[in-house]
């Protein structure tokens, strides 16, 4: 795993406060500060990159739906095949708690 480049003080603080958020509301309010629109709808954009690429469309499809780069799609689809699993395990738990609420 590449996750220790990662690893710092700085770095464990905001993920324990990422933790501390409770719902949506909580999350708009904290990123709102914490990033730009442009980053949010940045990091929005790789993670429906990822959920398209699990689901098999074309670079093309999504390109189109998203607006995503090839380089943006490409880098996801590396992430998705060689990465930590980490789109896997959170599109994962999104589609879990999904069906539980239907």
């Amino acid at each position: 795993m590449q996750i220790n480049k990662l690893r710092g003080k700085e770095v464990d603080q905001l993920f324990k406060s990422i933790l501390t958020l409770e719902n949506l509301e909580d999350c708009y309010i904290f990123f709102d500060d914490l990033c730009t629109v442009n980053e949010i709808q940045s990091l929005a954009q790789r993670l429906e990159v990822a959920r398209m690429l699990r689901q098999g469309f074309t670079y093309h499809k999504i390109e189109t739906e998203t607006g995503a780069s090839t380089a943006t799609i490409s880098r996801v689809k590396r992430c998705l095949n060689y990465g930590n699993d980490g789109y896997k395990m959170v599109l994962d738990r999104v589609e879990d708690t999904e069906k539980e609420n239907k």
